[in-house]
């Protein structure tokens, strides 16, 4: 039996009720007189409402082992950080100790921060931090993408001072580790608490990634305002993504209807990439472009229509440009003077520009 002590509103006195717990640990209310008492470590309410809860214990994630000694090594870097920062700011104190240094591991600490910044007046930080907690307590490569996604950030993002820095401050990473555990439900089947998720991601980073969406690790959401990520897309390892971009349908299809983003590739700021298209391994999208067609791996697009540039160190093979874009645009050469190319006896750069 485990004891909870419950405000009764109704007769404005405290009362001591005891609940049976079940083999799993978990905590069973069932009243005789019509009150139904919610207990939880921070709070408790009071319904008169016949009804059977059942509430279960938040894993204690702080045993949970890291899955490398790199997590180990980013945790304590973290902290390290935090107390520096407290050196300079003493007045955030009890911000980075609730944030940071009252937790034992990164993944309860993110748990924590993303459900403070998610949670709303009906929508409680205790109940979305137990959804975090266990979600990534369960699932040992979530706990690797966290760190994957950490490093990418300090490593690709200048703007980064320090990893402390990205978990409380970096609204894309934390749009980016929100998505992970809403993915995971949505993959169990757990659809409603999935697009619950979603949707506060959406109205508080401003960041609308729906959870069907496959991610993968060390990924970088620079500046992510605006970033609007599809259902049936799916994105590489190492990819890099900037502010406005939209990984989107086109409206006349339906079923798998997104972009699909292989690993290394960079999107630059307000990027439309629209249909189930492939963007090769290591491409590149300038900022602004709108892409309707494959780009191959290692090669460069850009405008609006996107049209592939070539030139030293990014080959553009011509059986594939016309094989792809054979259907509508008509391939052109031009060629740059004044720019010498070893490859070439002109002294010119080659490019290929798709006309439409």
């Amino acid at each position: 039996m485990a004891a909870c002590t419950c405000i009764n509103n109704s007769r404005n006195r405290a009362a001591t009720t005891s609940f049976p717990s079940d083999s799993n640990g978990s905590q069973i209310s069932n009243s005789s007189n019509g009150l139904l008492f919610i207990c939880q470590t921070s709070f408790c309410l009071v319904f008169h409402n016949p009804i059977k809860l059942v509430c279960k214990k938040i894993p204690d994630t702080s045993k949970v082992n890291p899955c490398n000694k790199d997590e180990d090594d980013i945790w304590l870097e973290i902290r390290k950080e935090a107390q520096s920062d407290i050196n300079q700011e003493p007045i955030l104190l009890n911000y980075y100790r609730s944030s940071i240094l009252s937790h034992n591991s990164l993944v309860m600490a993110l748990a924590n921060h993303l459900a403070m910044k998610l949670s709303n007046s009906s929508l409680p930080s205790v109940t979305l931090s137990e959804v975090f907690s266990s979600v990534y307590a369960e699932d040992r490569d979530i706990r690797r993408a966290i760190r994957d996604d950490l490093k990418a950030v300090k490593e690709r993002d200048p703007a980064c001072i320090s990893y402390v820095h990205c978990v409380l401050n970096f609204k894309g990473f934390l749009a980016c580790q929100a998505h992970r555990a809403a993915h995971k439900l949505w993959s169990q089947g757990r659809t409603v608490m999935a697009l619950v998720i979603q949707n506060r991601v959406s109205e508080v980073f401003a960041v609308d990634i729906h959870p069907a969406a496959k991610i993968g690790k060390g990924i970088l959401l620079d500046h992510a305002t605006g970033i609007v990520i599809g259902e049936t897309a799916v994105i590489g390892d190492n990819v890099s993504i900037l502010h406005n971009v939209t990984l989107g349908g086109t409206g006349k299809a339906s079923g798998d209807r997104h972009p699909k983003i292989g690993d290394g590739v960079f999107i630059g700021a307000g990027t439309k990439v629209l249909g189930n298209v492939r963007i090769g391994e290591g491409a590149k999208i300038g900022a602004g472009s709108v892409v309707l067609k494959e780009v191959p791996p290692k090669a460069t697009a850009v405008g609006n229509p996107a049209r592939l540039v070539g030139g030293k160190g990014r080959p553009v093979n011509d059986k594939w440009l016309r094989q792809t874009f054979s259907s509508r645009p008509q391939l052109v050469r031009v060629q740059d003077k004044g720019k010498a190319n070893k490859s070439t006896n002109s002294g010119c750069v080659e490019r290929y520009d798709v006309l439409g």
